[in-house]
């Protein structure tokens, strides 16, 4: 895992694609073939070969960066992916959209290694459990550098009071952004309210001229090198960045933040549905979901892998918070088109100043 870590270190954010043909329109080459979509370094690459031996399945793989970007290269049409891993509210988007085929969850034969309550999480945006299966879970937070923070840091304040001005990195992610702000002024996440959303703004636009930097997964490395004091940033990464740099510590602000769930799903261009929920169940078996846990350390819903952490993995808040940490966090749903047009608008605005 550190390997990996001092990897993506040197490489920076570098995309892999496997036999993918990127910017390419491509055609069903066979029908013992799948065309995967997901995020960048989110799956083990030996797991792809691995389904491949076992099944006789060709894989095709492609990434992107951000829900948005997955979103817009989906519905270009381009390439007609098979399944996708996607976020909560991007998952919720989808099946309003009729672009998602149902799953016969009932007849995998490791849908039990998911806990039920991610079962029961991702039935807020899949309603009856049928259009998804859940993949990764976690938390957005605050890593920070424990030498340089003297103060006590539980709540989204810190990034506000101005006393690290150019050292904090913010998320290059309007969702993640202004979730910040809204929890800071004890608002949802998810609201609608387009005062809410303005007054969030304002304190984003105060907060601008402190922030060295909006990224999204370098804000990892560049906390663990010191380039900054603190960043928003996923559990996960900061996992990954605490096993780097022990100086480095991970906290789920008080006021709450986002639980997010990132699931797979079958897009309506899949024509092959049986080699589809294979790929599906494939994922839940505890050796693989073990594979993927070494290799991402992102939290798990599998109960397996869970059951075999140590007691101090157990213990670690960005991997397994504990349930009161996460009291106060939600998970993001879809917004209406009229939100979703303001929070563009206002996003440029910020970015633009």
């Amino acid at each position: 895992m550190k390997k990996r870590l001092i990897s993506a270190l040197l490489a920076g954010c570098v995309l892999i694609s496997f036999l993918s043909g990127c910017g390419k329109s491509q055609t069903k080459e066979s029908k013992n073939s799948l065309t995967l979509f997901n995020y960048g370094e989110y799956i083990d690459p030996d797991v792809l070969d691995q389904f491949t031996e076992e099944t006789g399945i060709e894989i095709k793989y492609e990434e992107a960066l951000t829900p948005e970007e997955m979103y817009t290269k989906y519905k270009s049409g381009a390439i007609k992916y098979d399944l996708m891993c996607t976020s909560d509210y991007m998952i919720q988007k989808l099946i309003s959209e009729e672009e998602l085929q149902k799953i016969d969850i009932n007849s995998m034969q490791y849908k039990d290694n998911i806990d039920k309550k991610y079962w029961d999480l991702s039935a807020e945006i899949d309603p009856g459990n049928q259009y998804s299966v859940p993949y990764f879970w976690g938390t957005l937070g605050i890593l920070y550098n424990t030498k340089k923070v003297k103060e006590p840091v539980d709540s989204w304040e810190v990034l506000f009071h101005h006393e690290y001005s150019g050292e904090i990195i913010m998320q290059n992610s309007i969702r993640d952004s202004y979730l910040v702000a809204l929890k800071y002024l004890g608002y949802s996440l998810n609201t609608e309210n387009e005062s809410e959303l303005r007054e969030a703004q304002d304190l984003l636009l105060k907060q601008k001229k402190d922030v060295q930097a909006y990224l999204v997964d370098e804000a990892r490395d560049e906390i663990v090198a010191e380039n900054a004091i603190m960043a928003v940033i996923y559990s996960g990464e900061a996992y990954l960045a605490e096993e780097y740099n022990p100086d480095l510590a991970y906290v789920i602000p008080k006021e709450g933040s986002n639980l997010w769930l990132d699931s797979w799903c079958v897009t309506k261009y899949c024509e092959n549905m049986d080699a589809a929920q294979q790929f599906l169940d494939f994922l839940c078996r505890a050796d693989i979901a073990q594979k993927n846990f070494d290799y991402i350390y992102y939290s798990t819903p599998n109960k397996a892998v869970i059951d075999s952490l140590s007691e101090e993995d157990k213990s670690n808040e960005a991997l397994v918070p504990a349930e009161d940490a996460t009291a106060n966090c939600e998970i993001s749903k879809m917004q209406s088109a009229e939100t979703t047009k303001l929070m563009n608008m206002l996003w440029k605005e910020l970015k633009a100043e």
